[in-house]
């Protein structure tokens, strides 16, 4: 029993999910690309936004809970009018990306991560399943860091 209960507490230690408020600098300097094939660091991305409120979505077109979500994403661009949705994919590559886009019928501003789940921007965020919703407040800074669900409470009271 004492070893079962040693065992849980390193479970519940190791499984902690972290919570950023802040990017670090090798996420900031991740390269991106837009949907017209110009590379972008994240910084430079996410400096367009300041004083902004920013949701960010992670996703991919391949993804069927990426898709199950942007109903909700949809009607949160509808209702948050003053809010920039951001869209940073881990598709396979930009024409995956316009495909996507296009058949879901995705407004916002798009990204593609060329180095998906594997670089610095993924590694910063612990990046293991997608959707993954951020929130990033006028500041600049992250005030959701880890939602996977697009009604997630915390995203819609980070919004308002």
């Amino acid at each position: 029993m004492k070893y079962l209960k040693i065992l849980l507490v390193i479970l519940l230690v190791g499984c902690t999910a972290k919570n950023e408020t802040e990017f670090s600098n090798k996420a900031l300097n991740e390269t991106f690309m837009s949907l017209d094939g110009v590379s972008i660091n994240f910084k430079e991305v996410i400096n367009k936004y300041k004083g902004k409120k920013v949701l960010i979505d992670i996703w991919a077109s391949w993804c069927g809970d990426c898709i199950k979500g942007m109903p909700t994403v949809v009607k949160m661009q509808k209702e948050y009018k003053d809010v920039v949705f951001l869209f940073l994919s881990i598709d396979n590559s930009l024409e995956d990306l316009r495909d996507g886009v296009k058949k879901y019928n995705v407004m916002g501003e798009h990204y593609l991560l060329p180095s998906k789940w594997d670089g610095d921007f993924g590694d910063f965020l612990g990046l293991s399943w997608i959707p993954r919703y951020l929130v990033v407040d006028e500041k600049g800074k992250i005030s959701v860091f880890n939602a996977i669900k697009a009604n997630d409470k915390k995203i819609v009271s980070a919004l308002i």
